[in-house]
């Protein structure tokens, strides 16, 4: 097995700006080799042990292409859940996959801090194919895990915010809050454009175009049940009751009750099999993977689909429907040889959406990828969907494209 051209390039990249930064961020497109091009920088920098934080499900791919290759320092992949059980006098050299997984703000989650004891001053590549899905603020934390952050000199976030955030404040009910996702890109941009490489799937030779459709399923009660839980915040079953006693929470219950199931206070109650069921027929014969968001979802769909692949790998091997969390699965496998992936459901999380449709792509693809938004005719899934669309151009600025639906 040998290395494409383009990864080569960009390790050595990785590899200048790592002698003189110590860091590097690698912004490439999902599917174009992000972890083969870390692999690659790290040997070429010397590293003799490296630590390679992911999410659970891709250190499979991770530990195949570090064998594959036969690199000769030692490997650590572990996922971030782990990082406050490791040594970091075992690890010379890190590298950060999904790093916009730690760009919370304007206080650092706790995997964030654990992670800070580990890189502290090693040299580190962070990787990711969405930097900042959603707010430019999300870059702050992400980088501060380093000694070597453009921002080190920064306190925290807050000091950071007074020249890099324009703060604007909103009422949340009775409380008043400041809201510190209005960063001021250029400003951002300008002073990590040193540590930046960039590449996409168009520039790797992909067939890049995506092609989005859209289905809205009638159902017999679904509907009723919305208007029903908005009238009186609550849905009342056989000595059970749902109730929504918040905005917040009404919101979720309406999102839960497009999937055909809702929590009460006793159990889930699942009273809807209609978008499984049109699943089953219209994509019948398809190689398909379906993704979900809450687990009742899941308890549905497996009354159509009896027989699923368990991983991505066997999904690749059998055609088998492969079912996943939208959350779990969105990240770090490889779906290339589906003919389409179906939402059953949608998430709030753009860097979701981003990333549930990009699994498709690879190099092989010979035809447009297909994804297919399951929507229940009269829910929200339509109004979360335009949200969630308006707030990807932070992910694609990074790779000089505008906004939009079908920007791909």
């Amino acid at each position: 097995m040998t290395l494409r051209g383009y990864q080569i390039d960009i390790a050595q990249k990785a590899l200048a700006l790592l002698q003189r930064y110590k860091i590097v961020y690698i912004a490439a497109e999902v599917r174009c080799g992000k972890t083969l091009m870390a692999l690659e920088a790290a040997k070429l920098y010397g590293a003799r042990s490296v630590l390679f934080f992911t999410k659970k499900k891709a250190i499979p791919s991770i530990q195949k292409d570090y064998n594959n290759f036969g690199y000769g320092y030692a490997l650590h992949v572990t996922n971030y859940e782990q990082a406050h059980k490791l040594n970091r006098d075992e690890y010379d050299f890190v590298v950060i996959d999904e790093a916009h997984s730690l760009a919370a703000y304007p206080k650092a989650s706790l995997r964030t801090k654990h992670i800070k004891v580990i890189t502290h001053d090693r040299p580190v590549i962070f990787l990711s194919g969405t930097p900042s899905p959603e707010s430019y603020s999300g870059m702050y934390h992400q980088l501060w895990v380093s000694d070597n952050s453009p921002w080190a000199r920064f306190r925290n976030f807050y000091d950071w915010a007074k020249q890099y955030v324009i703060v604007k404040q909103e009422r949340r009910g009775v409380y008043i809050i400041n809201d510190y996702s209005g960063a001021i890109v250029d400003k951002v941009k300008s002073d990590i454009d040193n540590y930046i490489l960039t590449y996409t799937q168009c520039e790797a030779g992909f067939i890049c175009e995506v092609k989005e459709y859209f289905h809205e399923v009638e159902s017999t009660c679904i509907p009723e049940f919305i208007k029903q839980i908005y009238k009186n915040r609550t849905i009342n079953f056989i000595d059970d009751i749902c109730v929504a006693e918040t905005p917040a929470a009404l919101m979720s219950k309406i999102h839960q009750l497009c999937g055909g199931a809702v929590i009460a206070d006793k159990k889930t109650w699942i009273f809807s099999t209609e978008k499984a069921e049109y699943i089953s027929e219209k994509f019948k014969g398809k190689r398909i993977v379906i993704f979900y968001k809450f687990q009742a979802e899941l308890d549905i769909l497996k009354k159509f689909f009896p027989e699923t692949s368990e991983t991505p790998e066997e999904f690749q091997s059998t055609g088998n429907p492969y079912l996943s969390q939208i959350i779990s699965g969105r990240e770090g496998i490889t779906l290339d040889t589906a003919d389409a992936i179906v939402m059953y459901s949608i998430d709030f999380a753009a860097v979701s959406y981003w990333q549930s449709r990009a699994r498709l792509q690879s190099l092989h693809r010979s035809t447009p990828a297909e994804v297919h938004w399951i929507f229940t005719r009269g829910g929200i899934e339509n109004k979360i969907y335009k949200a969630v669309s308006a707030k990807k151009d932070f992910t694609l600025s990074w790779f000089n494209r505008q906004g939009g639906i079908n920007a791909l």
